[in-house]
């Protein structure tokens, strides 16, 4: 049997699963009116008090292609960042490499699509430049100390394309691996990821860059990210981004919707018997706090129904007549 397509050891029952919070960069980006500073800072701040310690703040994208994020600098200074708090931004390019390095940032994103024609959508250039691009990018942010985490989009699927090869996902995770990178991050960008697709992406590459760590992020479009999670969970991954209450998308990707949703993946994690060091009932209420900013109900579950145990009073709930 191959290592392509031998077993991985899963995450045992009891151990740590890093959740990452990416709903101030993913989820932001894709909401129209413009959401004021000091409301971001302060739904930044719940989700931190709720016991999440991985979170993706911003973006260091054009203010003209993403203007939602052009206070991506005042935004990362003025949040409040507890012990142990792993603070990262997306970079496009260079100069938000450049914009990256001037914050006090643990980690930056990059991104490259494993779709060519996405690529081109995503950032207007082909996948080879934009990885050579990643070469300065990434000395600029070693020699200052910043971790690399290497974003592969469209990984387990294209909208323009349709089919994307693992091993072509594998050759864009070694290349990162050999570029410096810390980690490979999946991207799930239009929720076409499947069991299936998620097994063989995460085989091709533990056998094309062995030792590179792997991060998933998944869209609930098909309504299978959940499933998608048990399965990087059976295959030894250990952590997992979503945006608090579902948002997020994609601009540049037809027929994207939001992020899995982190309230409902810390649910199903906990209750799973994994520990997160999250407070489910803060980070509830972190949520609402988000909806009402956003100014619409969001797609998550956990925020409608509560923990599964949550209690109510039989005194205001309707009694059957008959």
């Amino acid at each position: 049997m191959s290592r392509l397509s031998s077993p991985t050891a899963a995450v045992p029952e009891g151990a740590h699963v890093t959740v990452c919070e990416v709903g101030p960069r993913d989820g932001f980006q894709n909401e129209k009116t413009f959401i004021p500073t000091d409301r971001k800072v302060e739904i930044v701040n719940a989700l931190f008090a709720s016991g999440l310690r991985h979170m993706q703040v911003t973006s260091f994208v054009s203010p003209r292609a993403v203007p939602q994020l052009a206070d991506a600098e005042e935004v990362l200074a003025r949040i409040d960042r507890p012990e142990g708090a792993y603070v990262s931004a997306l970079v496009p390019n260079l100069r938000g490499a450049e914009r990256a390095v001037a914050c006090a940032l643990d980690a930056v994103h990059t991104v490259v699509s494993a779709s060519e024609t996405h690529n081109r959508k995503n950032v207007n250039r082909p996948i080879a430049q934009s990885l050579s691009e990643f070469e300065a990018v990434t000395d600029m942010l070693k020699s200052a100390g910043i971790t690399v985490e290497g974003g592969i989009a469209t990984a387990f699927g294209c909208p323009f394309e349709g089919v994307v090869p693992p091993e072509q996902v594998a050759w864009i995770a070694r290349r990162y691996q050999e570029l410096g990178a810390d980690s490979v991050s999946l991207g799930d960008t239009t929720g076409m990821a499947t069991p299936l697709t998620v097994r063989a992406a995460i085989r091709a590459i533990r056998e094309a860059a062995p030792g590179l760590d792997i991060h998933l992020h998944f869209h609930n479009t098909r309504g299978v990210g959940l499933a998608c999670v048990m399965t990087g969970l059976a295959e030894g991954v250990t952590h997992y981004d979503a945006a608090v209450g579902g948002l997020g998308g994609c601009p540049f990707a037809a027929g994207a919707t939001g992020n899995i949703c982190t309230e409902d993946l810390v649910y199903l994690l906990q209750e799973s018997g994994y520990a997160t060091g999250i407070d489910l009932d803060a980070l509830i209420s972190a949520a609402q706090l988000t909806q009402e900013v956003i100014g619409r109900s969001l797609p998550g579950q956990v925020i409608k129904a509560g923990p599964r145990l949550k209690r109510h009073d039989p005194e205001l709930t309707v009694t059957a007549a008959g």
